[in-house]
């Protein structure tokens, strides 16, 4: 589990914008690639259902929020794909509008051969990608849009917390990430699950996730990347948002507590503006 206690933001959220409404070409960034890692089991959490569709409490799945946030902030045309596995017919049918990519061994792999599978039949370019279990607010990607239009690789990373099971990490010399997993000594901070590789880096990344093992985590490809590529990942602090990965029901509980302070804020932000 992440988190970050709960601020008022922008209200980026899709349900609190007239149904019409979307942003603007001037002011909505450029839109990158995304990819939502959705093959996964989640048997920790213990439902049928695979993890991004866990309803929450405003009737939203887990990816339906993800995708709400990013059509918010980079325009209802986001070219988003999900990597499915787990009861992939479930997702599809839930989110017919998305591309798919399919992982058939993810009973027995883990995120890095999702992305790798992801990051091999992506175009050109950079790709932001994000955990499926992810609820997080819509901010953090109007805080990534500056490095995501530089095309600067990083990884979003939360410094209020460093918990033994979560995946930390620690900076070099010059201030990008050096180490990143759970096993990290002296993590400075745990990363949220949302990431953003360049065009320029993405091949190396790609390399380096083909070399993990099946059941490595996708964060092992990227320190990989970093040790014998020089790849540099900026550590992007998200702190003052919130972002809960959802790995079991207390987590669950407190992403739907987020998401009800938030609907309470909404009045109070409407009437300032």
């Amino acid at each position: 589990m992440r988190t970050a206690d709960p601020i008022l933001t922008g209200a980026r959220d899709r349900r609190s914008r007239p149904a019409t409404a979307g942003p603007s070409s001037a002011a909505a960034p450029a839109a990158p690639q995304v990819v939502i890692l959705a093959a996964g089991m989640g048997t920790r959490l213990g439902r049928k259902q695979p993890k991004p569709l866990t309803p929450l409490m405003d009737g939203r799945s887990i990816m339906q929020q993800q995708l709400d946030g990013l059509r918010a902030v980079f325009g209802e045309q986001v070219p988003v794909t999900a990597v499915v596995g787990y009861r992939a017919k479930a997702v599809m049918r839930a989110q017919p509008d998305l591309l798919f990519a399919f992982n058939p061994d993810f009973a027995v792999t883990n995120t890095s051969q999702s992305l790798l599978r992801a990051l091999r039949s992506s175009p050109a370019g950079g790709v932001l990608w994000l955990n499926g279990d992810v609820v997080f607010d819509p901010a953090v990607l109007d805080h990534a849009a500056p490095l995501i239009r530089a095309d600067e690789s990083f990884v979003c990373v939360d410094t209020s917390t460093v918990a033994d099971e979560e995946v930390k990490y620690t900076l070099d010399a010059d201030g990008f990430i050096a180490e990143l997993s759970k096993t990290v000594v002296g993590g400075l901070g745990e990363a949220v699950g949302i990431n953003y590789v360049s065009a320029a880096d993405k091949p190396a990344l790609i390399e380096h996730l083909a070399a993990c093992e099946a059941n490595d985590y996708f964060e092992r490809g990227m320190e990989l990347s970093v040790q014998h590529a020089g790849v540099r990942f900026h550590p992007l602090d998200i702190s003052r948002f919130s972002a809960v990965e959802i790995d079991f029901d207390d987590d669950l509980q407190r992403a739907n507590s987020w998401l009800g302070s938030r609907a309470a804020l909404q009045p109070l932000a409407a009437e300032l503006g």
